[in-house]
């Protein structure tokens, strides 16, 4: 574990590597895009491409962001020309304030960020329909009628809240230093070996007779660590279900109960930042998209999130984390090779 720790620490440093500043280094002045030019940008195919995207990858243990910048640049969704509507104007994301006289424009970059986001609702829905008997369980636990269901939810929300004291607190560092692909690609790497090291150390618990646990065994102590484990992913590229999942095996979880417990984690806060998305930008994405694709990404996050899920809790049994840590190797790879080559 002092080894992991230590180069989770090594890992801070990078950002103020010439590498991590080059997607910035790159940014010329733009001019104003007419907002009838990008109305029809995002259709139903591009709509349905996001869908899956999000949907298969949101639970998987494989980098949502990473797959998503490759959706994005493959879909055209990339552009950071400030919108203007009808009469010139420019349409804002952040409207100029004392704080921020020069405000910030949207763009369809943002716009394409925030959709992605919004239709995590589908992905929710899914987990949701899967994992009702936990929910169920929890419910009862919360009226006094099930003590294992109210230590689940217990663990869930000692699990949760970490990410979110610590996120608060340095959500503007972050977007200000580790969105580039550079960030996403050095996450994805470094998340495997972190798996590596897992399944290994795993393997090496269940060869020794360790008696595996049930999420609502977890202690106190135990849960709260699975939540900063949950940290690490505040990291872009680094996969919060990756994360829980390991965090889950160093607390005795069986892979089976470790992605379980990872997505009831991952609910508060994927639905919260669906609604602070839907609250900042879904009267936007509307007005340049219509109802249309929102409603087809939704359901397609859904339906892509349930089958991901069902599929991938049967294979992880089986094979463990190994072949995904594989994927995220070439996928870093990938994404290193087509934006900076």
């Amino acid at each position: 574990m002092r080894r992991i720790l230590l180069f989770i620490s090594l890992l801070a440093l990078l950002p103020a590597s010439p590498l991590f500043a080059e997607d910035k280094a790159l940014e010329q002045p733009v001019q104003p895009t007419p907002l009838d030019s990008v109305e029809r940008r995002l259709d139903t195919v591009d709509a349905i491409v996001l869908g899956l995207v999000e949907g298969v990858t949101e639970f998987l243990p494989v980098s949502s962001t990473g797959h998503l910048i490759i959706a994005n640049r493959a879909l055209g969704l990339e552009s950071d020309r400030p919108l203007v509507d009808a009469t010139g104007e420019v349409i804002w994301y952040k409207k100029p304030s004392s704080e921020n006289p020069q405000g910030v424009p949207l763009t369809l970059t943002e716009l394409a960020d925030s959709y992605v986001v919004i239709i995590q609702v589908g992905a929710i829905a899914a987990v949701l329909f899967l994992y009702a008997g936990q929910f169920s369980l929890m419910l009862r636990g919360l009226t006094g009628r099930n003590t294992p269901g109210l230590r689940l939810f217990r663990n869930v929300i000692l699990a949760f809240l970490p990410c979110v004291v610590i996120g608060l607190a340095t959500h503007e560092w972050i977007e200000a230093n580790l969105f580039s692909v550079a960030a996403v690609a050095v996450a994805g790497v470094s998340g495997a070996i972190l798996m590596f090291y897992a399944e290994r150390w795993r393997s090496a618990a269940q060869a020794a007779g360790t008696p595996r646990l049930e999420p609502s065994e977890l202690s106190i102590r135990q849960s709260i660590s699975i939540g900063f484990m949950q940290c690490l992913a505040l990291w872009p590229g680094t996969s919060r279900s990756m994360v829980t999942m390991v965090g889950g095996y160093f607390c005795g979880l069986a892979p089976a109960k470790a992605a379980e417990f990872s997505f009831l984690v991952g609910l508060p806060t994927l639905a919260g930042a669906a609604a602070l998305k839907i609250y900042k930008s879904g009267p936007l994405l509307l007005q340049v998209f219509g109802w249309q694709p929102m409603l087809v990404g939704i359901a397609v996050a859904a339906l892509s999130a349930f089958l991901a899920v069902k599929l991938f809790v049967s294979y992880l049994t089986r094979h463990g984390l190994v072949p995904f840590a594989v994927y995220r190797i070439i996928l870093a790879v990938f994404l290193l090779v087509w934006f900076y080559l």
